[in-house]
C-alpha cells in the first residue's frame, strides 16, 4: 500500500514561508512516489489560477509555480469550494487539472486508511 500525504495550504502571499513550505513538502512527497492531495484553502486557493503562483517570490525558495506544476503532473490540487467562492474563482478560471472540491471531499481523503494530514 502506497501512503497518501494529504497538505493543505492555509496561506498565500500573507505568509509566503508557510505557503512556501506547503507546496515544497507536497512537491518532495511527489517525487518520492507518495500518493498526494494538495489542498488550496484561504488566500492560497489563487495558486490555482494561471498566473497567480507565478508571481509569488520567495528569496531563496524553488519557485511556487515549479512546485505546483509538480504536484500537478504526479498528484491532486484541489482548491477549497468554500474559499474559491468568497474569491469569486470557478473551475473555469483554474489551471487544467486543478478541481473545486469541499469539506466533505477533504474529510474523505484525510480519514482514508493509511492517509497522513498536514496543515500549513
Amino acid at each position: 500500500m502506497t501512503r497518501r500525504l494529504v497538505l493543505k495550504a492555509t496561506c498565500g502571499s500573507d505568509d509566503p514561508e508557510r505557503c512556501n513550505q506547503a507546496f515544497t513538502v507536497a512537491a518532495a512527497a511527489v517525487a518520492a512516489g507518495a500518493e498526494v492531495s494538495l489542498w488550496l484553502t484561504g488566500e492560497a486557493a489563487w495558486y490555482g489560477a494561471p498566473g497567480r503562483a507565478e508571481e509569488f517570490d520567495l528569496p531563496l525558495a524553488t519557485p511556487l509555480a515549479d512546485l505546483r506544476d509538480v504536484v500537478l503532473a504526479g498528484g491532486t490540487l484541489t482548491v477549497c469550494s468554500q474559499c474559491a467562492a468568497r474569491r469569486s474563482l470557478t473551475q473555469a478560471d483554474l489551471i487544467d487539472g486543478v478541481r473545486i472540491a469541499g469539506a466533505p471531499v477533504f474529510t474523505e481523503e484525510i480519514l482514508a486508511e493509511g492517509a497522513q494530514a498536514v496543515v500549513y
